[in-house]
């Protein structure tokens, strides 16, 4: 598979602390590669970083041949990159259809103009991607109402509404029941599939990590030690001692 997204020698220190040290990999079109380590291993640095965010010491980002470093997070957004966070970032006052609509204004241009009948806009649109995780028939409810599980197919569905190439995964399944972890991710795979997007995506959860992703990166103290496909990343000695323990 070609490469969809081409990451080098990304480093990033905060004083004397090197949280992200010389990383590098590549995600390909229709892949889920999962990112794990301990906590404080750098994912949420490097992450930040992928989505401009933050802004790299040294290193390159290059998405389908284009280079990343140094644009704003709303400049990733309209490049194709989606994003969902470990706390799920939804407008409690609007409805489930409103929050896909704010995004399908924005990913359309329509929100810098006066837009007097906003909840008419792209009702259709929105009602697809509603039915495409499993939040059609909550579609009238307000986000404030919502179980969390719900929220966070919710934020996928708003993730989806500018089309993305890439998507970036936070901590997807964080707080939810095992059942639920289970469920959004076999939802993310059949979309990667269908779109033929590219996914990265962090978790702690290995049941998750092992059963969905396509290959698998490790990060300790700001170093990628170890990458593979799953039975790899699970065999690899330097993982068990330092992440998965004896239990994988």
């Amino acid at each position: 598979m070609s490469a969809l997204l081409e990451v080098a020698g990304l480093s990033k220190s905060f004083g004397g602390v090197r949280a992200v040290a010389e990383v590098g990999f590549q995600v390909a079109a229709g892949e889920l590669l999962a990112l794990i380590g301990p906590n404080g291993a750098g994912k949420s640095t490097c992450f930040n970083m992928l989505n401009g965010q933050l802004a790299p010491d040294a290193g390159s980002v290059h998405l389908q041949g284009r280079s990343l470093i140094g644009l704003k997070p709303r400049q990733v957004w309209r490049m194709g990159v989606g994003r969902t966070f470990q706390i799920t970032a939804t407008f409690s006052s609007m409805t489930v259809r409103e929050n896909v609509q704010v995004a399908l204004l924005s990913h359309h241009g329509g929100l810098m103009r006066l837009v007097a009948r906003a909840r008419e806009a792209h009702v259709e649109e929105a009602d697809q991607l509603l039915a495409r995780v499993g939040m059609l028939e909550q579609a009238d409810r307000p986000c404030s109402v919502l179980a969390y599980g719900d929220l966070k197919r919710l934020e996928l569905a708003v993730a989806l509404a500018n089309r993305p190439r890439l998507l970036l995964m936070d901590e997807p399944t964080a707080g939810m029941a095992p059942r639920e972890r289970v469920e959004l991710m076999a939802l993310a795979a059949r979309i990667v599939r269908e779109d033929h997007m590219g996914v990265l995506f962090t978790e702690h959860d290995m049941d998750v990590v092992f059963a969905h992703a396509s290959r698998i990166i490790v990060l300790d103290r700001g170093r990628l030690i170890a990458e593979g496909n799953p039975a790899q990343v699970r065999a690899n000695p330097d993982v068990q001692r330092i992440y998965l323990g004896s239990r994988h």
